[in-house]
Parts: structure tokens; C-alpha cells; sequence
């Protein structure tokens, strides 16, 4: 979908460490940063299991000190973000390590933003505002989802307008990005679905999009390709630790994809479930997937194609919108294999909130990039149909 007329830009991490026990790797790579005291930026949960605990030993290890703030939410919000610009600045710190998924890396985001440029984190809202550098940042991850771990984007809560404020800026790049699956073996099967879910959306959503690239459909399709094989299997056993790896290397190809050539309407509507209703985004986007996909098949059918083929779906001979339409279906049976909920009104989703979270999709910066316009009445009924 790329237009010749037009420059597009393709943003990833400096360095990247993948496979098994590339986390022993952490404290070498945060030293060939500069760093001395990197506060380590992580959520209870990982802080009361012990997994802080022995990321910082790593980093202790290769000799140096580290400062600990837990408080990342799930959904993480502007008030996250400055309490960890204040743990930052009362311990000296000079780096920051984020630990865990999408949660613990934004809100790590934001806290880098604010250190590098000052301010408030909401003044980062939209794309490229930041002007200075953030501190050195490496990324460990313990999810396959988000890739927050090597993204440009930073999905921050405001507390005020219960809105998700999304923050595009490749200055919030990881320095550095850590995938190892035995960080990823105690995901619980629901987790581990969320997550898997989350990355089919943005390899999805970055190969139907309208600044697609022949760089990123090739990081997409490979995800998509990925996940078909090795998301039922994570699932099943967590423990599996081949298909771990390959749902690390899956959530990153994803990352890529969309990372460079942005999203669309799933992203900028499930957005507004997570502010209004602190739903778990890998959730809604799974159940806005095959909705929104549906309401696009007409606007891109040869994608949706190569979607549905990417899925498993023998698409050969068949009609082009019917081929189109298996991606649809491969999307929904995928979802309802791993345990995903069939729809947005089992998790307390009302209707009387559509029409406001339409009109605040609408100015979602994702949805600038979906491969159909949409109105505010489209909107709502695509809401309304995954209730």
C-alpha cells in the first residue's frame, strides 16, 4: 500500500536480545549504556513474585546498583507515570529498566519522556513532541503481546478525561529490547491468550493499513504465520517453551510491523474500553478483531486475503470476497479456541457509553491509518456488534 510520492520511516530498537536466557545479558548491555543506578520499573505483581528482585541481582551482578518503583497499574496512568518520575529523581537514578509487558514498558515511557524533557506526560500526547532524549532505556519483557518492549508507542491513561492518551515518539524507543521465553512460562493460560491475541491484532491491523510497506508485510505476514501455529500450543502448555519462542519472535514481527506502519480502528476503540472501563486491552482487541476486520473486508479484500492464507485458510479459487471473508473466520475461531470472551457486554461494556467512546475513537490517532473511514454512527454499531 505504499505510495512512491511519499518517505516512510522504519523505527526499532539499537540493539535487541532474543532466545532462551538472553535476560543474563541484561546488566553487560545496561553498562555499555552508561548506566550506574537504573531504577528498575515493573508492577506489584513481578515485584511480590520475585522477578524484580532478580533482575536487579543481574544488574548487581555486573556491578551495578539499582533503585525499584512497582507501582505500574495495569493500564497505566498519568499519576503512574509521576510518581515514577519521582521515585527516579530521589533515588539519583541515570537509566531506567522497564519489566513485564505493555503496561510496565509505557508507563516506563512516560517516565523517561517527562525525565528527558520535563513537564507533564500529557504534553507528549500525538506524535514527536518530545524534543530532548529520554535516559537510557532497556526493555525486558514477560509477555508475547504488546512489544511495547521495542515500539515508538506509549499508551497513557489521563486520569481527568478517563481517555487513553496514545504518544507516538521515537524518542521513547527502547535502548535496548529483552525477549527471553523463560521470562514468559509462568503467563497463566488467560494471559498468554490476551496477549497472543494482542499480537494478531497488530499484525492484522499494520497489513491492512493505509501507510503499509513492503518492510512491514513481510514483519506481519511472518506474525501472522507464527501465531496460527504457536498460539493454541502456548496456550495449552505453558511450559512449552518451543512454542514460547516462537510466540516472542511472533509479538516482535508484530512490533515491527505496526511500529512502522501504525494501526486502525481496533486499536483506537479498544483505547477507549481500557480508559473507560480499565478492561485489559489484549481482551478488547481480541473481541474487536474479526468485528472491525468484517466492517474493512471491502476496503482491502486482497489483504484480507493474504490474511485468511497466513491463518491456515485454503483460499485458492475462491471468490475474492469470500476469500477475503475466511480471514474473518479464522480470526473468530482462533479467539474462541484459547478461551478469549465472546463479547464486550460479559465484561460490564454498556451501551449507553457507546456513543461517547465512538466520538473519542474517532480522534484516536490509530484510526488515521484504518483502510476504511468510518462514521460515528459505524463506530457504534461495530461496538454495538461485539457486545
Amino acid at each position: 500500500m505504499a505510495r512512491a510520492d511519499q518517505v516512510y520511516g522504519f523505527f526499532i530498537p539499537p540493539v535487541t536480545l532474543m532466545g532462551i536466557g538472553a535476560a543474563k545479558r541484561l546488566g553487560d548491555q545496561a553498562k555499555a549504556l552508561g548506566a550506574s543506578l537504573p531504577l528498575v520499573v515493573t508492577d506489584r505483581g513481578l515485584s511480590q513474585l520475585g522477578v524484580a528482585a532478580k533482575v536487579q541481582r543481574q544488574l548487581e551482578e555486573a556491578g551495578l546498583k539499582s533503585a525499584l518503583f512497582d507501582g505500574a497499574e495495569p493500564n497505566p496512568t498519568d499519576k503512574n507515570v509521576h510518581d515514577g518520575v519521582r521515585a527516579y529523581r530521589e533515588a539519583g537514578c541515570d537509566a531506567i529498566v522497564s519489566l513485564g509487558g505493555g503496561s510496565a514498558h509505557d508507563c516506563a515511557k512516560g517516565i523517561g519522556l517527562v525525565i528527558g524533557n520535563g513537564g507533564d506526560i500529557r504534553d507528549f500526547e500525538g506524535v514527536d513532541k518530545a524534543k530532548k532524549p529520554m535516559p537510557p532505556f532497556l526493555a525486558v519483557n514477560t509477555t508475547a503481546g504488546t512489544a511495547s518492549e521495542m515500539t515508538r508507542f506509549c499508551i497513557i491513561t489521563n486520569t481527568s478525561t478517563h481517555v487513553k492518551m496514545a504518544i507516538v515518539d521515537w524518542r521513547c524507543t527502547p535502548s535496548v529490547a529483552v525477549n527471553d521465553p523463560l521470562l514468559m512460562v509462568a503467563m497463566p493460560p488467560a494471559l498468554t491468550a490476551a496477549t497472543g491475541m494482542d499480537a494478531l491484532t497488530h499484525a492484522v491491523e499494520a497489513y491492512v493499513s493505509t501507510i503499509a510497506t513492503p518492510v512491514t508485510d513481510a514483519c506481519a505476514l511472518q506474525a501472522m504465520k507464527l501465531i496460527a501455529a504457536s498460539l493454541r500450543p502456548a496456550v495449552a502448555n505453558g511450559e512449552n517453551l518451543e512454542a514460547r519462542d516462537a510466540m516472542a519472535y511472533a509479538e516482535y514481527l508484530a512490533g515491527m510491523a505496526f511500529n512502522n506502519a501504525s494501526l486502525g480502528y481496533v486499536h483506537a476503540m479498544a483505547h477507549q474500553l481500557g480508559g473507560f472501563y480499565n478492561l485489559p486491552h489484549g481482551v478488547c482487541n481480541a473481541i474487536l478483531l474479526p468485528v472491525v476486520s468484517e466492517f474493512n473486508l471491502i476496503a482491502a479484500p486482497e489483504r484480507f486475503r493474504d490474511v485468511a492464507a497466513a491463518l491456515g485458510e485454503n483460499v485458492a479459487g475462491l471468490p475474492l470476497m469470500e476469500a477475503a471473508g475466511r480471514a474473518v473466520g479464522a480470526i473468530r475461531r482462533l479467539a474462541k479456541d484459547v478461551g478469549i470472551p465472546a463479547g464486550l457486554a460479559g465484561l460490564g461494556v454498556k451501551e449507553g457509553d457507546l456513543p461517547v467512546m465512538a466520538e473519542n475513537a474517532m480522534k484516536d490517532a490509530c484510526r488515521f491509518t484504518n483502510p476504511r473511514n468510518a462514521t460515528h454512527k459505524e463506530v457504534v454499531e461495530i461496538f454495538r456488534a461485539a457486545l
